[in-house]
C-alpha cells in the first residue's frame, strides 16, 4: 500500500459517516447510515438532493461491448439506488410542497412510479378503473400522491415562470437542460390528457371515509428484506404513516380546486365547483387544525383562491345573509332583478323595510334604466307597483311615477298590479281598515281607466269582489256611467253573470279557452273534433293571436282543404314554436312528434317541414342541456345539420333561422373541417350564412399557422367590411345643391349588419368569437379620426387599411364592437383580452372608473387576483400608461406615482408632477407603503420637507429606510419587494373599484 493509499485510509477511519468519494450509494445502504444522515440537523448533501442523485445514478444508460447505449439494467445496484431514493421520500413524509420545489418534474415523475410499483399497483391498469375501497391502504394512498401531483403539476404548469438570466454559454450544460425542457414537455403532455381520469380518482377519493397508510423507511426496509411480507405487514391497516380520512380530504378538495379554478375560465359552472373545493378544505382546516396535517395546505394561496372565487361566481356569501338590507344589495350588485322584486314583494307583509330605503332602491333603478338599460323598464314598474301597494296600505299619498307609469296601462301591468295586492293582504287576518284601504285603491283605479276591457280586468277579480259589495259595485258602475256616456256597463251585480243559463255559444268559448290552453297534441285533436262537430262555420286557427307560424309555412298549411287538418296542424306547429320560444322543449317536441305523423300522411313537403323543424328544436336541446357543461353533441345530431345544410329538395319552405343555427352550431362545436374543406361550393355561393361560416372556422384554423397563411383572413374581412358599408345616393334638392344620403342597412354585403351581429350572438366557441370580435376592433382602428385604438387579440392578421373609408359606417362599427364585447363577456366573463377591450373601450368614450375596473379585473382573472404576476402581455405598457391617465382625470394622483413604477422604464416626469398636485382624491400618504422606487421616495421625503409636512415627510423616510429596498441587494430581492408591493397596491385597487 502507498504512503497516498494509507493517508487516504486513516482519513476514513477517522470520520466514519462520511462515505468515500466511490460507491457513495452502497455505502449508506450497507452501513446503514441513511438514516443516520438524514437525522443531522443540516445534512450535506441535503435530502432532496440525495433523491436526485441517487435517481440520476440508476437511471444511467449502459454501453455494451459493441459500444452501443442500452436502457438502464434491471440489477441489484439500481434497485438499491431506488430504494434509498423512496426512503429519502418517505423521511420527508411524502410531503409534495416539499418535492416539488426541489426536484424537476421528470425526476419526481420518476420517483412517484417507483412508488406506484413498489406499491403493487396493478399494471397496465388505469387508475380511474380502480377500487380505491378495495386496495391495501398503502396502494391507494400512492395512486392518491401521483394523481394528487399529475394535477398540481397540470395547474404550476399553466403559471408564468420567471427566466432565469442565463450564465456564460456551455454547450453540455445547454444540451443538458434542452433535453430536460423536451422531457418535461412531454410528461405535460401525457399528464394532460390524463387529467379528466386524475380529477376522477380524486372526486373518487372524497367518498372514501376511512383512514390511508403511506410508506415509512420502516415498511420500504420491510419490503426489501423480505419479498414474502408483501401481503402480511406492509399491506396491514396499521403499517406505515397514518394519514387520517379528513386530513386526506383536505388536500384532495385543495388540489381539485385549484384544477377546478384553472378550468373555470371558461365554464361558470366548474368554477363554481371549485368555490365548493376551496370553502370544503377552509372548513376542513378549521375542524382539523392546520397544525395537524401532515402535509402543509398554503393557506395564504388559499384565501386568495377563495377570494377570487367570490368576485368571479355569480354569487357569494352575501347572498346567505339573513338581512333585507345586505339581500337587497347583492341583487343590485349583481343584477338579480328577479330575486329582488320577489324581496320588495315578501316585505309588502312583513313591512320591515323603511321607506326612505325603498325610495332610494327604486331612484337608483330608474337613474340605471335612464342610462340606456332598456331591461330594467320591467323591474322599475315592478318595483314601482310594490311600493304603491305598501304606500296604500300604510295610508300614504301615491308617489308620481306610479302615476307616470300607469299613463299607458295594459293587461300585463293590471294582471301584476292584482298580484301584488293580492299577495300583500291576507284577507282573512287584515283589520277593516286595511281592507277599505285596498278597495279605495282599486276603486280609483277603475275610475281612472278608460279601457274597459281593463276595467273587467279588476272588476272581475277575486280580491275586488271580496273588498267592494254588490252596492258598492253598483255605486262605482253609476259613476262610470255619469263619467262618460259612451260606457254602457250592465247595473247588475257582477255575479250573476254565472246564473245566466249554459248556451252552445259558451260551450264553444268553453272549448276554445282549454283549445288555447292546452300543449297535449292528443286533448288539442279532440277538443278541435268537438269543436268542428258543432259548427263548420269557424276557423279555429285564428281563436289566438298569440300562434303565429312563419309566413313561408303559413301558406302551405292554409292550402290544406280540409279544415279539421288544417286547424290541427296549424295549431300544433304554432304551439310547437311557441314552447320552443319559451325553452319548454318537453312539450315543443310532443307537438312537433304528433304534427310530423300527422303531415306524413298527405304532404311530402310538410313533412320535411316538420323534420327541418325537429332538427332545429334538438339542436336548441343540446345547446341548453348537455352542451352547456361542454359535452359533444351525438355525431347522429352533427350529421343531421350537414344533412340539413346539403339538402337540395325542390319547393321545400325553408326558414333562414334554422341555416343560421345549423352554421352556428358547426362552429361553435369546432366542424371546422367540414366547413373549411367539405362543404358544398353551391351551398357556400348560395347561402350566405354558411360562406360567413366558413370563413370563420378557416381563418380560426390558421391563427395558429405561419405569418403569411392570411388570404382567408382577408376574405373574411372584406366580407365583413362590404357588410358594414353604406351605399351613397346623391339627391339634388329644390335648391339645386346636391346633397349625398347614407343608408345605414346597405345592401352590399351578403347579409345586413344586424342579421350579422344575431348571428355573432349564437356563438360561444371562444376562439370564434374572438376572432370576429378583433376583426371589429381593427375595422374601428382604421378610421383615420380615431384618437384611442382598442387592444385585441390576433389583431394583425387583419388588412391595415380600407380602400375606401368613406364608404364604411364607422359609428355602426363603434355599436357593434360594444355589443358583441358585452355580449362575449357573458359567454365567459373572465376573458382577460375580452375584458381588456370593454376597458379600452371605456376609456376611449372618457368612463374612467368604468375603465379601470376593467383594467383591474383582466389582471385579477389571470393572477388570482393579483397572487402571481400579472403576465405581461395583459399589463402592457399601452395598459399602464392608460391606467396612468384614469387616475390623473380622477385626481388620484398617488396612484398615478405608483403606476408610473410599473412601466418598463419608469415615468419620473409623470410620477413627479402627480406628487406635486395637492388636491388628490385617493389616500395619500397611505400609498407609500406601495412605492419601492427609492428616487420617487427620496422626492416624496424633499417635497414634504419643502411644504414643511413633517407627518407626511416621516411616512417617506420610514418607507425608504426598509431594508429589503437598500440599493445594495441582489438583484432578486429587490424585484421581490417590487412584487410583493405590486401585489397589495393592486389588491387595494380592486377592492377599491370593484
Amino acid at each position: 500500500m502507498s504512503a497516498e493509499a494509507a493517508d487516504r485510509e486513516a482519513a476514513t477511519s477517522s470520520r466514519p459517516c462520511t462515505p468515500p468519494q466511490t460507491s457513495w450509494f452502497e455505502f449508506l445502504l450497507e452501513e446503514s447510515l441513511l438514516e443516520q444522515h438524514l437525522q443531522k440537523p443540516s445534512p450535506d448533501p441535503p435530502p432532496v438532493q440525495l433523491i436526485v442523485q441517487f435517481l440520476e445514478q440508476a437511471s444511467k444508460p449502459s454501453v455494451n461491448e459493441q459500444n452501443q447505449v442500452q436502457p438502464p439494467p434491471d440489477n441489484k445496484r439500481n434497485r438499491i439506488l431506488k430504494l434509498l431514493a423512496l426512503k429519502v421520500a418517505a423521511h420527508l413524509k411524502w410531503d409534495l410542497d416539499v418535492l416539488e420545489k426541489s426536484l424537476s418534474v421528470p425526476v419526481l415523475n420518476m420517483l412517484l412510479n417507483e412508488l406506484l410499483c413498489i406499491s403493487k399497483v396493478p399494471l397496465g391498469t388505469k387508475h380511474v378503473d380502480v377500487d380505491l375501497s378495495s386496495l391495501p391502504p398503502t396502494t391507494a394512498m400512492a395512486i392518491l400522491l401521483y394523481n394528487r401531483w399529475a394535477i398540481r403539476t397540470i395547474v404550476q404548469s399553466s403559471f408564468p415562470v420567471k427566466q432565469v438570466k442565463p450564465g456564460p454559454p456551455q454547450l453540455n450544460v445547454m444540451n443538458q437542460m434542452q433535453q430536460e425542457k423536451e422531457l418535461t414537455e412531454n410528461i405535460l403532455k401525457v399528464l394532460k390528457e390524463q387529467a379528466a381520469d386524475s380529477i376522477l380518482v380524486l372526486e373518487g377519493a372524497l367518498k372514501l371515509n376511512k383512514d390511508l397508510y403511506v410508506h415509512t423507511i420502516r415498511t420500504l426496509d420491510l419490503l426489501a428484506m423480505e419479498p414474502g411480507m408483501v401481503n402480511g405487514e406492509t399491506e396491514s391497516s396499521t403499517a406505515g404513516l397514518k394519514i387520517t380520512a379528513e386530513e386526506i380530504q383536505c388536500q384532495v378538495c385543495y388540489d381539485l380546486g385549484a384544477i377546478y379554478f384553472q378550468q373555470g375560465a371558461t365554464n361558470a359552472a366548474v368554477n363554481e365547483n371549485a368555490k365548493e373545493k376551496f370553502f370544503k378544505t377552509k372548513e376542513l382546516i378549521a375542524k382539523i387544525g392546520s397544525s395537524s396535517l401532515h402535509f402543509t395546505i398554503d393557506e395564504e394561496r388559499l384565501a386568495g383562491y377563495c377570494q377570487a372565487c367570490g368576485i368571479l361566481t355569480s354569487s357569494d356569501d352575501a347572498s346567505q345573509q339573513a338581512t333585507p338590507y345586505s339581500q337587497i344589495h347583492h341583487c343590485m350588485r349583481s343584477g338579480n332583478y328577479q330575486d329582488l322584486v320577489k324581496i320588495f314583494l315578501e316585505d309588502n307583509v312583513t313591512l320591515s323595510l323603511p321607506v326612505l330605503f325603498r325610495q332610494s332602491v327604486m331612484r337608483e333603478l330608474f337613474q340605471k334604466a335612464q342610462q340606456g338599460n332598456d331591461d330594467l323598464d320591467e323591474v322599475c314598474f315592478k318595483v314601482c307597483v310594490c311600493n304603491t301597494v305598501c304606500d296604500v296600505l300604510q295610508g300614504r299619498t301615491i308617489d308620481i311615477n306610479f302615476c307616470q307609469l300607469f299613463l299607458k296601462p295594459n293587461k300585463e301591468k293590471i294582471d301584476y298590479l292584482l298580484e301584488v295586492c293580492s299577495r300583500s293582504i291576507d284577507l282573512e287576518n287584515a283589520s277593516e281598515v286595511l281592507k277599505r284601504k285596498m278597495a279605495a285603491f282599486l276603486k280609483n283605479l277603475c275610475l281612472g281607466l278608460e279601457d274597459l276591457q281593463l276595467v273587467f280586468m279588476i272588476s272581475s277579480h277575486e280580491l275586488f269582489i271580496k273588498l267592494l259589495k254588490d252596492d258598492e259595485r253598483k255605486l262605482l258602475i253609476d259613476q262610470m256611467r255619469k263619467r262618460s256616456p259612451r260606457i254602457n256597463l250592465s247595473t247588475k251585480p257582477v255575479t250573476s253573470f254565472y246564473d245566466i243559463p249554459a248556451s252552445p255559444s259558451v260551450n264553444i268559448g268553453q272549448l276554445e279557452h282549454q283549445l288555447i290552453l292546452s300543449v297535449d297534441p292528443w286533448r288539442i285533436r279532440q277538443i278541435l273534433i268537438e269543436l268542428h262537430g258543432m259548427t263548420s262555420e269557424r276557423q279555429f286557427w285564428t281563436v289566438s293571436n298569440k300562434w303565429e307560424v312563419p309566413n313561408v309555412y303559413g301558406n302551405v298549411i292554409l292550402g290544406i282543404k280540409d279544415n279539421l287538418t288544417r286547424d290541427l296542424v296549424y295549431i300544433l306547429m304554432a304551439k310547437g314554436l311557441h314552447c320552443c320560444a319559451i325553452k319548454d322543449f318537453v312539450h315543443a317536441k310532443q307537438l312537433f312528434a304528433a304534427c310530423l305523423e300527422l303531415v306524413t300522411e298527405f304532404s311530402p313537403k310538410l313533412r320535411q317541414v316538420m323534420l327541418n323543424e325537429m332538427l332545429l328544436l334538438d339542436i336548441y336541446t343540446h345547446e341548453a342541456g348537455a352542451g352547456v357543461s361542454g359535452e359533444r353533441p351525438p355525431s347522429d345530431l352533427i350529421s343531421r345539420v350537414r344533412g340539413y345544410l346539403e339538402m337540395r329538395v325542390p319547393d321545400i319552405p325553408l326558414r333562414q333561422v334554422i341555416a343560421e343555427e345549423c352554421v352556428a352550431f358547426l362552429l361553435n362545436w369546432r366542424e371546422n373541417e367540414y366547413l373549411t374543406m367539405q362543404v358544398p361550393l353551391p351551398l357556400v355561393q348560395t347561402n350566405p350564412y354558411v360562406k360567413l361560416g366558413q370563413l370563420l372556422a378557416a381563418t380560426c384554423k390558421e391563427l395558429p399557422g405561419p405569418k403569411e397563411s392570411r388570404r382567408t383572413a382577408k376574405d373574411l374581412w372584406e366580407v365583413v367590411v362590404q357588410i358594414c358599408s353604406v351605399s351613397n345616393q346623391h339627391k339634388r334638392g329644390n335648391d339645386g345643391r346636391v346633397s349625398l344620403i347614407k343608408h345605414r342597412e346597405s345592401t352590399l354585403g351578403i347579409m345586413y349588419r344586424s342579421e350579422l351581429l344575431s348571428f355573432i350572438k349564437k356563438l360561444r366557441e371562444p376562439l370564434v368569437l374572438t376572432t370576429i370580435l378583433s376583426l371589429f376592433v381593427k375595422l374601428h382602428n382604421v378610421r383615420e379620426d380615431i384618437v384611442n385604438d382598442i387592444a385585441a387579440e390576433h389583431i394583425s392578421i387583419w388588412p391595415s387599411s380600407i380602400p375606401n373609408l368613406q364608404s364604411v359606417d364607422f359609428e355602426a362599427v363603434a355599436v357593434t364592437v360594444k355589443e358583441l364585447v358585452s355580449y362575449a363577456l357573458t359567454i365567459n366573463p373572465n376573458n382577460h383580452f375580452w375584458l381588456i377591450i370593454q376597458a379600452d373601450i371605456y376609456f376611449a368614450t372618457n368612463q374612467y372608473s368604468a375603465a379601470l375596473h376593467y383594467y383591474l379585473q383582466a389582471g385579477a382573472v389571470c393572477s388570482d387576483f393579483f397572487s402571481k404576476m400579472v403576465p405581461p402581455d395583459v399589463y402592457t405598457d399601452q395598459v399602464i400608461k392608460r391606467m396612468i391617465k384614469c387616475c390623473s382625470l380622477l385626481n388620484c394622483h398617488t396612484q398615478v406615482a405608483i403606476l408610473c413604477q410599473f412601466l418598463r422604464e419608469v415615468d419620473y416626469k409623470t410620477a413627479f408632477k402627480a406628487l406635486q398636485e395637492q388636491n388628490s382624491h385617493d389616500a395619500m400618504d397611505s400609498y407609500y407603503e406601495y412605492i419601492w422606487d427609492v428616487t420617487i421616495l427620496e422626492y416624496l421625503t424633499y417635497l414634504h420637507h419643502k411644504r414643511g409636512e413633517t407627518d407626511k415627510r416621516q411616512i417617506a423616510i420610514k418607507a425608504i429606510g426598509q431594508t429589503e429596498l437598500n440599493a445594495s441587494n441582489p438583484e432578486e430581492v429587490l424585484q421581490l419587494a417590487a412584487q410583493r408591493r405590486k401585489k397589495k397596491f393592486l389588491q387595494a385597487m380592486a377592492k377599491l373599484y370593484f
